[in-house]
């Protein structure tokens, strides 16, 4: 998620990939930046942390939202920030859990995937009049349905199936993701 918002937004940024089946998250390097060894984790040498060195975020949302609020220009007010937060908080959580935890899938799936199919428009961002924080944080969840469950039929849900079309085309996305 952060790699798409950062090629969306045209933020300047080196990528590191680390080579996790050789534990290279799991080295002092690493966890001085993630003390829980995952990833995606940010440095951002434009910011001092509490140790005086470069600023380092772990979790998707924290890091999404420091991009937008920093380097993104996402927010033409308060009001705009407070709603992007909303939706990243939702898309990390509330819509994370009835995604991807198979215990959640089949009682909150359904109900949860009607409400987004009424709510979201292919073309309209969800907060403010661009494409966000809150759309890269939402969408990126749903576009990784038709990869890690195939077989779901998502027929029902015209809307969330155009929304995951239209993130899929975005260029930003493909360099990202690629054809996946």
């Amino acid at each position: 998620m952060p790699r798409w918002y950062l090629e969306e937004r045209a933020i300047p940024y080196h990528w590191h990939e680390l080579d996790l089946k050789a534990g290279e998250h799991r080295q002092p390097p690493f966890l001085a930046i993630n003390p829980f060894a995952k990833v995606p984790a940010l440095t951002d040498h434009g910011f001092r942390g509490p140790d005086g060195g470069p600023l380092h975020l772990f979790e998707n949302g924290a890091i999404l939202l420091h991009l937008a609020e920093n380097h993104g220009g996402d927010f033409a007010d308060p009001v705009e920030r407070s709603l992007a937060i909303q939706w990243v908080l939702f898309a990390n959580s509330t819509l994370s859990i009835a995604l991807f935890v198979p215990s959640n899938q089949e009682r909150e799936f359904p109900a949860l995937m009607t409400r987004l199919d009424a709510l979201l428009e292919p073309d309209r961002p969800l907060v403010g009049d661009r494409w966000g924080v809150a759309d890269c944080s939402v969408l990126s969840h749903l576009a990784y349905l038709p990869l890690f469950f195939p077989d779901l039929d998502l027929s029902p849900y015209p809307s969330v199936q155009a929304c995951i079309a239209a993130t899929r085309a975005r260029p930003a996305h493909q360099r990202v993701m690629g054809a996946r």
